[in-house]
């Protein structure tokens, strides 16, 4: 029975009782209130303000990256432009360089047909004048054995045939 009792007492109300845990209950709420729940609210607004910071600086760092990429995105499309500009130009200086030398060339080549040409015109008028003076000189030869002996038809084609040998034998002097 003892059992019994001490069940039935824990099942029985009892105003003063409940009183008393009201008390204590608003009691240890009131220490609870004052020691920790002002610090535990500071610490959770704490924590608060500081992933609010921490997501703001995220962000503004984002944004400074992104700033920064396409500041260097658009940097190395204008060292791109820059190069493909640098190439174009140095291609074209290459051109007119090619273009210089080859007229440079063709120049110097008409330069030397023309004083080829000159010098060829030169050493033709030469032969030419010096085959005339040889010519008139033969005819003299000629004319000088003629007019030394009169030559009948048989004295003349011998008189021909020496002097060809003669003359293939040592050259007329001009």
């Amino acid at each position: 029975m003892n059992t019994l009792v001490l069940a039935s007492s824990f099942t029985d109300v009892k105003p003063g009782l409940i009183i008393w845990t009201w008390i204590t209950f608003i009691v240890v709420l009131f220490i609870l209130k004052r020691v920790a729940w002002g610090p535990l609210l500071k610490s959770v607004e704490d924590r608060e303000k500081n992933i609010i910071n921490a997501i703001e600086s995220a962000k503004r760092e984002r944004s400074e990256a992104e700033k920064l990429l396409g500041e260097q995105k658009s940097a190395v499309a204008q060292a791109r432009q820059e190069a493909a500009e640098q190439v174009r130009k140095t291609q074209a200086d290459l051109e007119k360089f090619r273009e210089d030398l080859m007229g440079k060339a063709r120049k110097e080549a008409d330069d030397l047909k023309a004083e080829a040409r000159r010098t060829i015109e030169e050493e033709r008028v030469k032969a030419v004048a010096d085959i005339k003076a040889q010519a008139v000189q033969l005819s003299l030869q000629v004319a000088e054995k003629l007019i030394a002996e009169k030559l009948d038809d048989a004295k003349h084609q011998a008189l021909a045939q020496q002097f060809v040998t003669d003359l293939s034998r040592k050259p007329p002097s001009a």
